[in-house]
């Protein structure tokens, strides 16, 4: 990943932060480092449910959107991640859980939020 692509996701994570603020979700984790990945941002909604987030930004959609870019191999390598977040984080293993895709597009200002990606 280029410098640029890398501070322009950087920004995006940032911009999701502050967005599901406003949707009741409070981040308790940004970018999450596990052995083989990553966890963008995990936060907790109001029910109490506790949700690893993967943000995605694509500024030419012509090869797919940029919630399609979260692959199988994607998928595997943060549900690791958020294996281990629980084994650090032991609190959190009674909650119910999810996995969403935050995804940005072109010059969207707020992501589009799907919930329960990885099951689809």
């Amino acid at each position: 990943m280029g410098w640029l692509s890398q501070k322009i996701g950087q920004q995006k994570e940032q911009q999701a932060a502050v967005w599901l603020k406003t949707q009741a979700i409070k981040v308790i984790a940004q970018n999450f480092h596990c052995k083989g990945g990553e966890i963008d941002l995990i936060g907790l909604d109001p029910h109490q449910t506790l949700i690893f987030f993967e943000v995605k930004y694509r500024h030419n959609t012509a090869y797919g959107s940029a919630s399609e870019f979260v692959t199988p191999k994607k998928q595997q390598r943060v549900i690791q991640c958020a294996q281990t977040f629980l084994q650090k984080h032991s609190d959190y293993q009674a909650y119910n859980m999810r996995f969403d895709v935050l995804s940005f597009e072109n010059n969207q200002t707020q992501p589009e939020w799907l919930q329960d990606a990885f099951w689809r």
